[in-house]
């Protein structure tokens, strides 16, 4: 049973053609069209993809959620067109975030100062979590 397929003309009767840049070159014996089969990319995890879209919606800037998360802007900004997730309006508020251990968030909590005159989101990152806050833009 073969697996490759020709893209051009979808036949199934293809041969070895050598290789190029290490990848296994075919031929179609059909349509004489010479083709490589397609890389695969690294698969990242779902939770990873979620994250970040939450991230985004929350105001969070593409270059701000590569930091955090570790996954690519470019990335990011291909799951948003993906799941067509609409950019948050600017408004008055803007959030600002930390990425907190356990201890340091308590600890932050307990400084009830710190959750006045804001929203905040606390989510999880793995062992750590993600404290956003919202405030607003001081003239």
């Amino acid at each position: 049973m073969k697996l490759t397929i020709c893209p051009k003309c979808q036949s199934e009767d293809i041969v070895k053609s050598g290789i190029i840049k290490n990848r296994q070159r075919f031929k179609c014996k059909t349509c004489n069209y010479n083709f490589t089969v397609n890389k695969v990319g690294k698969e990242i995890d779902s939770y990873y993809v979620v994250k970040a879209l939450q991230l985004y919606v929350e105001g969070i800037s593409m270059r701000e959620i590569e930091r955090v998360l570790g996954v690519s802007h470019v990335s990011v900004r291909n799951w948003v067109k993906k799941y067509n997730i609409k950019s948050p309006e600017k408004l008055e508020y803007h959030p600002t975030y930390k990425v907190l251990s356990h201890k340091e968030l308590c600890d932050y909590v307990a400084e009830g100062r710190n959750l006045s005159e804001a929203g905040l989101m606390i989510s999880s990152l793995g062992d750590k979590y993600m404290l956003i806050r919202w405030e607003r833009f001081r003239d």
